[in-house]
């Protein structure tokens, strides 16, 4: 038993260090950007030293990594997102047009989340090759959920469009650029973007009207 507990006490006690290193470095990314913000920099603003941010997640690379993907489940939880509850939500549902809005409040709440962070780390992968195929990794797996949507829509006999055509619609519309141009720059509520986001996607399960000649 003591043994046991001496172990639960150590992981939970490595666990609360990696959150703080990584917080901490999301908070210097989103501050400073990426080439500025240095291993030292994250040491100190979470209170460890160097050799702890490194043996607690590591490098730079590692740190964008991990920043990102808690940052867009919002925790530390080893959960995937496709089984997180709202996103099982979404899957479950027979409704069309409820599984539209579910669809869209996560989109939204993703990238509210991941806004600042995003745009942190399409700037790094400009000259990073880890961030870059950090980012690339990161639009194939959104590419992955908008098709796996489009689908799911599909089953519900609610697309009336191919089903690769109605998943690259999906794709475009839960960019984290869409996001940030209206929400951020444009001062949207987040309400606002939910429904927009809403009917934007249902108008891609229609085909769109020939163009005239």
């Amino acid at each position: 038993m003591s043994r046991s507990y001496r172990s639960d006490l150590r992981a939970r006690q490595a666990r609360s260090t990696r959150w703080s290193v990584v917080e901490a470095a999301a908070a210097l990314f989103v501050a400073r950007g990426y080439d500025r913000t240095t291993l030292d920099a994250v040491a100190e603003e979470s209170g460890v030293s160097r050799r702890t941010v490194v043996n607690a997640v590591g490098g730079k690379a590692a740190l964008l990594k991990l920043a990102w993907d808690w940052t867009l489940v919002g925790d530390d939880e080893p959960t995937p997102m496709a089984d997180r509850p709202d996103v099982v939500a979404i899957r479950t549902s027979r409704d069309p047009e409820e599984s539209l809005r579910l669809w869209a409040r996560v989109v939204t709440e993703t990238g509210s989340r991941a806004a600042a962070l995003g745009r942190v780390l399409v700037a790094a992968a400009d000259a990073d090759d880890e961030a870059a195929a950090l980012l690339a990794t990161a639009e194939t797996q959104r590419l992955e959920g908008a098709r796996a949507f489009a689908q799911h829509l599909a089953s519900l006999d609610a697309l009336a469009v191919p089903v690769d055509r109605a998943a690259e619609a999906f794709w475009a519309l839960s960019s984290g650029a869409v996001h940030r141009s209206l929400v951020i720059d444009r001062g949207w509520s987040t309400e606002e973007f939910a429904v927009w986001l809403e009917a934007q996607a249902a108008a891609s399960t229609r085909p769109t009207p020939s163009v005239p000649r």
